[in-house]
């Protein structure tokens, strides 16, 4: 078996205890967090988002990924290409509504329990944590 661990058997050690610092920070960061609204959130826009998508670099990304490694191996056709790609930013669309419409539905009442939500988190990730350390 072959990995990092194989090659460098510190880095890991190094790595586990990096991740562990930085969930700690995250941990600290939210239970002290208040939802905020900036004058930024407030002039957000559909058209905004919209564009966004165009220079957002994951969807990219995963429209190359899922056609190299699902779909060319079957079929290079064009037309299946793009039907490919159709598919996927049509599920790809109806999955950001959903997030979206989830987001909003439970954004009045996260605002109006934060400090118990986020103290949940926080614990949470303080979780993660101890299962880190004795791995």
């Amino acid at each position: 078996m072959y990995g990092v661990g194989t090659f460098l058997p510190n880095a890991l050690w190094v790595m586990k205890y990096i991740g562990v610092v930085y969930i700690l920070w995250l941990a600290i960061h939210i239970a002290i967090s208040k939802p905020e609204i900036s004058e930024e959130q407030r002039s957000a826009s559909f058209m905004k988002g919209f564009l966004l998508q165009f220079v957002n670099i994951k969807i990219y990304m995963f429209g190359i990924t899922a056609l190299t490694g699902f779909i060319t191996s079957y079929s290079k056709a064009l037309w299946v290409l793009i039907g490919f790609e159709l598919l996927i930013a049509t599920i790809g669309t109806i999955a950001t509504s959903t997030w979206i419409g989830a987001g909003l539905l439970i954004q009045k009442f996260y605002v109006k329990h934060y400090r118990i939500i986020n103290i949940i988190l926080a614990l949470t990730l303080l979780e993660c944590i101890w299962s880190m350390l004795r791995a």
